[in-house]
């Protein structure tokens, strides 16, 4: 009977992307991610917004990198939620494939057990996909299911994720390292518009394949989508993102909405700690269970 009243927080982080209202209103809390650039260390959505960064990508002496958050500021957090009532945290971060912190939180729940149970909830997405996992992570606590249900749900519901992307090109993926099979690749960086995905055996950004315009390449991501609705049993809703080209992702959001009339879209966008890797110009359409349809 313990769990059926147990204080269940949710943690996330700044590459979620969720606004200030949707945090607040279903009480997640957001670890912002820092960012350099030029030697000068940013929180982002703190100290920098997205808008921001982009007009000091193009300005920038050299390129941008990123950071975990200090630990201490983490251990600062679980020891408020847990000084809040709140017997455990589920933490939900990016994709341990290019980033440590999952690591970290792994490590803190072991030093902090006695604190507060903290569960580190790998994604193996990013950005607003990411974010949809700690909204339904929230909305299943506020529903009343145990931390077991939670967390048997909400691994389901990760399975559910798909995902590709275009980018303008390679180089930023390069030069961060963040792209795993880059070598197979690199050669005809500045003749291709390469499409990736993090839906991979490890959740890491991997290019699987070339094409050779930005209109193909939006087509080629269209195919694969509808040809993935053909073999799902549950509806989906879907989303575009955009790496400063708002224009370009509404384009192909109005494109796609008509196309799949009856599938809910929306448009998102890659903010400053990813778009670090992805570039401007970068594009995506990532899909996953629609669970207003077909609730977990």
């Amino acid at each position: 009977m313990e769990d059926l009243i147990m204080k269940i927080a949710v943690v996330t982080d700044s590459t979620a992307y969720l606004t200030s209202e949707e945090a607040r209103a279903n009480d997640i809390r957001v670890v912002p991610i820092p960012l350099i650039i030029d030697g000068q260390s940013y929180r982002e959505g703190i100290d920098l917004t997205t808008e921001d960064f982009y007009a000091r990508l193009k300005t920038a002496g050299s390129f941008p990198s990123t950071s975990q958050p200090p630990v201490g500021e983490l251990m600062k957090l679980y020891q408020q939620l847990a000084d809040e009532g709140y017997e455990a945290v589920i933490s939900i971060h990016l994709t341990a494939a290019i980033s440590g912190l999952m690591n970290t939180v792994r490590q803190l729940a072991e030093e902090m057990k006695d604190t507060i149970q903290i569960i580190p909830f790998d994604s193996h997405l990013t950005v607003k996909m990411m974010g949809y996992e700690a909204l339904e992570a929230a909305k299943l606590i506020q529903a009343g299911d145990d931390l077991e249900t939670v967390l048997t749900k909400l691994t389901a519901y990760r399975d559910t994720f798909n995902n590709v992307f275009v980018v303008d090109d390679l180089q930023n993926l390069v030069r961060g390292g963040r792209l795993s099979n880059a070598s197979a690749f690199v050669g005809s960086i500045l003749k291709i518009k390469p499409l990736l995905t993090m839906h991979t055996a490890n959740y890491a950004i991997e290019a699987f394949e070339k094409v050779r315009s930005m209109k193909k390449a939006k087509l080629r991501c269209e195919q694969i989508f509808a040809d993935d609705l053909s073999h799902l049993d549950y509806p989906v809703r879907a989303m575009v993102l955009h790496a400063n080209d708002e224009a370009a992702g509404q384009k192909w959001l109005t494109h796609l909405r008509e196309l799949h009339p009856d599938i809910e879209f929306e448009l998102s966008y890659f903010g400053p700690v990813i778009g670090t890797h992805l570039g401007q110009g970068a594009l995506a359409l990532a899909w996953m269970q629609d669970t207003v349809k077909q609730p977990l």
